[in-house]
């Protein structure tokens, strides 16, 4: 994203400047995170909605061999990760599509600060969100069996998968051409958690999707929550995540280098 960076006098941008205006980036898109009440309340509202939905309108109906409201929790928090990626793909794409980059442009902003400004925003408001539907969880019943380090591990699992995913929803920000578009582009994203093991066993699902559940990246992401929770094992799952995550931080990140390069030249 070099397209992006001005000469300035004395040569590079020193290690401060860059710590400095990455700071500044994060701190412009958290300031608009809060004046968007709207969104805010909704990114926020909307998975504890879905929690008591699916706890006390579906949960009698599905047996999990548990309380439902324990077999429920991982999966409505990555849920949440994804409708946020929504959030962050329309933030990208309004930056794009004003006069906001050319501005940027002429201070000399590099694009990698304007895109982990939104990407910061976007695991600070999913992470609230997270903190808020574990709250009200426990407040109807969820009783985990997690120790501290369980707990360290659950946080660290969850966070590289939003942050996974909020650098693909910026890829999908820069792919889109209007935010209406960038949108529906996000759509993709949030059906995976239903297509997993978030809310109904694998084994109940029809034959023909079963593969599709077990293989795609949710899954394994939140088995292994699941696990850490409830104080069983892990297995294999919690290096399937990592790679997951790994994977898809490091070609989101790749594609938005070039997109970005693409809509600035």
């Amino acid at each position: 994203m070099s397209d992006l960076t001005i000469a300035r006098p004395g040569g590079a941008l020193t290690n401060l400047a860059v710590r400095t205006e990455a700071l500044t980036m994060i701190g412009r898109c958290l300031r608009l995170s809060r004046r968007n009440v709207e969104a805010l309340i909704t990114s926020l509202a909307l998975p504890v909605i879905i929690l008591l939905l699916f706890v006390y309108l579906f949960g009698g109906a599905i047996q999990t061999g548990g309380a439902y409201v324990t077999y429920v929790v991982p999966g409505v928090i990555l849920l949440a990760a994804t409708f946020g990626a929504g959030t962050t793909a329309v933030s990208v794409s309004l930056d794009m599509s004003t006069a906001v980059i050319d501005r940027f442009r002429s201070m000399g902003i590099r694009g990698a600060s304007v895109l982990s400004g939104q990407v910061a925003a976007s695991v600070a408001r999913n992470l609230v969100s997270g903190v808020l539907v574990v709250g009200v969880a426990f407040a109807i019943g969820f009783r985990p069996h997690a120790g501290a380090l369980a707990w360290l591990a659950t946080a660290g699992v969850l966070t590289m998968f939003i942050v996974a995913i909020s650098w693909l929803s910026a890829a999908l920000g820069l792919l889109a051409k209007t935010p209406e578009a960038a949108n529906g582009f996000s759509f993709l994203v949030t059906f995976l958690p239903y297509a997993s093991s978030a809310f109904v066993p694998i084994a109940t699902m029809p034959g023909w999707l079963q593969g599709f559940s077990r293989n795609q990246p949710v899954t394994p992401v939140i088995e292994t929550v699941r696990a850490l929770l409830l104080g069983t094992p892990v297995g294999d799952n919690a290096w399937t995540a990592v790679a997951w995550c790994a994977g898809i931080t490091v070609v989101a990140v790749t594609m938005c280098a070039e997109l970005f390069r693409r809509r600035t030249a």
